[in-house]
């Protein structure tokens, strides 16, 4: 009802201004802060604003979320689907701006909602338009194709329609991922974009060895010359190598027993020289993945330790203790935390465990495993994870949670902060009773 009402002012208030009805309503989305003046209140007819369409994205998920039950949440979904639409066919407009603010609400609708269906007609038409945008586009324009991409396989999932998205799209990601003319930053995304389209829909083992093998030609161009010297790396190339780090890491965790011996013999050696990096980023995500390694070793060999697990663990100490006042404080507590959780895994065999609030569910992370999985889709989904958790079946078979729980199912009731109080001063009364009668007994006993 005060939606309605609130819908109602902002109709209101546009016609006062225009004095014309509104073919649209545009309102800031669910990253901006609210603001309430006239002054927001505009007019959105037609394609030629792809800013309003991806801010309307935002909008009309947020209506739906907020009206379950109510009739108007099919009207919201349907004027959802027709944003959508109008942002697929924006894919393909002359303007690289208008084309990346298009893509920009496509990466948007797929994180706020769970839409197989409806991508069930269109993937192909959007597969083509993210290889024109990969191909001719630059920069920022690959970033968000790239970003799309892996959005659009999440949705899909590892069946025929996402597969036949990743064999599209693979050949012109990686060759953007290894073209040296081509932007760091599109290179970083063509890298994650390829590890996490191979995770889902890569197919075969014989596929995911082979892409563990390209990305390691990006990263390892951070390891240590010949000479022992440490390579020249710009803060962009870094940037590269790290995407290309979580991408393997990735694909590690899914790995055949006989490619994890193989690349503990290649890398494991390796992969301590990148802790001494100038990045706080790529240092943790080369921790983590020596933390993966040896997790995965450990399952066939219960005493594994490496070749030199002392000199590993004095550098992970120095690393989960570092007080260094030349690194940003931000960094030096996201450093020592995620450390001492590596520390723990190289010296007594510890994972680190989390919980997972989302709707009446608890998703348990008790793995480097599951957690590198984890990571990697709220990278891609982002704010939307708990809305993929609760109703994209891929999602929930990668984490075990089984089939999704029909949306009619009543949540638990919580109880309010002050019924919780009322019932611990209750249940606290009644013990003083029972041991008030207690103790008077006792007293009695004794007087004899």
């Amino acid at each position: 009802m005060m939606l309605g009402q609130l819908l109602f002012e902002l109709f209101s208030c546009k016609d006062a201004m225009n004095g014309s009805k509104p073919d649209g309503l545009r309102l800031p989305n669910d990253r901006e802060d609210t603001d309430h003046s006239a002054d927001n209140c505009s007019v959105v007819s037609n394609i030629s604003d792809a800013t309003s369409i991806y801010d309307d994205i935002g909008v009309q998920t947020a209506i739906a979320e907020q009206q379950d039950g109510d009739d108007t949440t099919t009207v919201a979904f349907d004027d959802f689907e027709e944003k959508v639409k109008d942002c697929i066919d924006g894919c393909t407009q002359k303007s690289a701006g208008g084309r990346q603010n298009c893509l920009k609400g496509l990466v948007t609708a797929f994180s706020k909602r769970y839409v197989f269906d409806f991508l069930l007609d269109r993937y192909v038409t959007i597969t083509d338009s993210l290889e024109r945008c990969l191909k001719k586009g630059k920069g920022e324009e690959q970033v968000l194709a790239a970003k799309c991409a892996m959005s659009l396989v999440i949705q899909l999932g590892p069946g025929a329609e996402g597969n036949e998205v990743y064999r599209s799209i693979k050949p012109i990601m990686q060759t953007v991922m290894l073209d040296r003319s081509a932007s760091s930053k599109a290179r970083a995304a063509c890298a994650e974009g390829m590890a996490v389209c191979c995770f889902i829909a890569g197919g075969d083992l014989e596929e995911v060895v082979t892409m563990l093998s390209t990305l390691e030609t990006i990263f390892s161009a951070s390891y240590l010359k010949g000479d022992k010297s440490p390579p020249t790396v710009t803060p962009e190339m870094t940037q590269l190598h790290f995407a290309a780090l979580n991408g393997w890491s990735l694909l590690l965790s899914i790995s055949p027993p006989s490619a994890v011996d193989t690349l503990l013999y290649s890398h494991l050696p390796k992969l301590p020289q990148l802790l001494e990096s100038a990045d706080v980023d790529l240092r943790i995500a080369a921790g983590e993945a020596i933390a993966l390694m040896y997790e995965l070793a450990r399952e066939q060999d219960e005493e594994f330790e490496g070749d030199d697990i002392d000199n590993l663990c004095t550098i992970l100490k120095r690393l989960a203790t570092d007080s260094n006042k030349y690194r940003a404080k931000k960094d030096r507590r996201q450093q020592r935390s995620s450390f001492r959780d590596i520390l723990k895994t190289i010296e007594i065999g510890e994972s680190p465990e989390l919980s997972i609030k989302f709707g009446p569910e608890v998703l348990i992370i008790d793995s480097w495993v599951r957690k590198r999985q984890y990571d990697m889709m709220c990278n891609c989904i982002g704010a939307g994870i708990n809305v993929h958790l609760q109703e994209n079946e891929l999602v929930r078979d990668i984490f075990e949670l089984g089939a999704p729980i029909p949306v009619g199912t009543a949540k638990p009731i919580k109880s309010s902060k002050h019924e919780r109080h009322q019932y611990n001063l209750a249940c606290f009364k009644a013990r003083t009773k029972a041991m008030s009668k207690v103790r008077d007994k006792r007293m009695v006993q004794a007087s004899y």
